[in-house]
């Protein structure tokens, strides 16, 4: 008998997996946002090459700074993503303070910068941060604490629904200080539609949402040039090379475009003929370059993103996390108007406004404040399939 001992293999051990940093996130809304920010960058740089080449001798200039933002706002995306949302319920009264302050210190002379007529943006280490912006997004946050704190009195009691409207308000007088009717639109707008999702009585809400609009209106015909605009709107070629000349611009663009586009790079209202082309008419240029189909699959996007975000929103109130479900209302609300009135004024169905595309047009604050929304949006999503397995 041999006495060798006899050696056994050890159980061979499973290789060490990966891990995904993405895993539990909704990656249709990742795939959606990173599809239009990816697109955005493209046409923000065949929108912006003559304009960058006569302002700084840079073809690529606006494109390098669109990159530069975007690696900022993806970087607080990760960042918002990570952030557990108690930390931005807690948070939410000292946001919507610094959301004020900063409406207040753009008004100021000497700190506000004012262009085109408009005191919007602050210098800041050497760059331009647009209060109203952040403020968007800060009261959204503050919004949806609320809708949590004061749950029974929104549904149930009058004061419940007036004090965020007042609040609105208050932050709606300053934006028409700078002024910024846009922005302040879109905020009452995504503010009624977290009430109505909270819950508010349908008569009484109703009632408010009347009001709200006949005050907004009245606003908008108080000054003359918003007047224009809305008259403008209407018939813009009654006056194409004056106060119509933006909007036929853009509506030449989008016909240009027919169903497959002229080509990227190749459209030619971008050439000194579209005013604003690479912010609040990039939707037109990206119509003529891309056609119909490049139109559609941008809406399309957009659609998804907002749709994810709803669907976030139930699997949070679901999940009994009701401040994640009010939170991605809000953020869905406010990308997906904010996208409807944009692409609105670029194919003539609305008047005039200064609100860029989310997540495409260039400028620093509107695409850091997309992407922290949708990081938002996602962190939600996360916390709510947590919860439920």
């Amino acid at each position: 008998m041999s006495v060798v001992p006899q050696i056994q293999a050890l159980p061979r051990t499973a290789a060490p997996t990966a891990v995904d940093p993405l895993a539990g996130y909704d990656h249709w809304l990742l795939g959606a946002a990173l599809a239009l920010l990816g697109v955005g960058v493209v046409m923000v740089a065949s929108a912006s090459v003559s304009v960058a080449a006569k302002s700084s001798g840079d073809p690529l200039h606006f494109f390098w700074r669109q990159v530069a933002y975007l690696t900022v706002g993806m970087g607080l995306a990760w960042l918002a993503m990570r952030v557990p949302l108690i930390s931005w319920h807690r948070s939410g009264p000292l946001l919507l303070a610094a959301a004020a302050i900063l409406l207040v210190l753009v008004l100021v002379p000497g700190i506000g910068r004012e262009v085109n007529g408009s005191r919007r943006w602050i210098a800041l280490a050497g760059l331009n941060v647009q209060p109203s912006e952040l403020a968007k997004l800060f009261y959204i946050v503050y919004l949806a604490g609320y809708l949590v704190r004061r749950e029974a009195q929104v549904r149930h009691v009058l004061s419940g629904f007036v004090k965020p409207i007042a609040l609105m308000a208050l932050l709606g007088a300053l934006l028409l200080g700078e002024p910024d009717f846009g922005a302040m639109a879109v905020m009452f707008a995504t503010t009624l539609g977290m009430l109505f999702l909270a819950g508010v009585p349908l008569r009484s809400f109703a009632l408010w949402v009347i009001l709200i609009i006949v005050l907004l209106a009245v606003s908008a015909l108080l000054e003359p040039y918003r007047a224009a605009r809305v008259f403008t709107f209407l018939n813009p070629w009654a006056d194409p090379y004056g106060k119509g000349f933006q909007l036929t611009q853009a509506l030449i663009a989008v016909g240009r475009g027919e169903w497959f586009g002229v080509g990227l790079g190749a459209g030619v209202q971008k050439l000194f003929y579209l005013p604003e082309a690479h912010t609040d008419f990039l939707f037109a240029v990206l119509a003529e370059e891309l056609g119909l189909g490049g139109a559609l699959g941008v809406i399309g996007f957009f659609g998804c993103v907002v749709w994810r975000g709803l669907i976030a929103a139930r699997q949070a109130s679901l999940a009994a996390q009701p401040f994640g479900a009010y939170l991605a209302y809000g953020g869905a609300l406010l990308i997906g108007l904010q996208a409807v009135v944009n692409i609105g004024v670029n194919l003539g169905l609305l008047p005039t406004k200064g609100l860029t595309l989310p997540l495409m047009s260039y400028g620093g604050s509107s695409l850091v404040v997309s992407c922290v929304a949708v990081g938002l949006l996602l962190r939600v999503g996360f916390e709510a399939r947590r919860r439920v397995t």
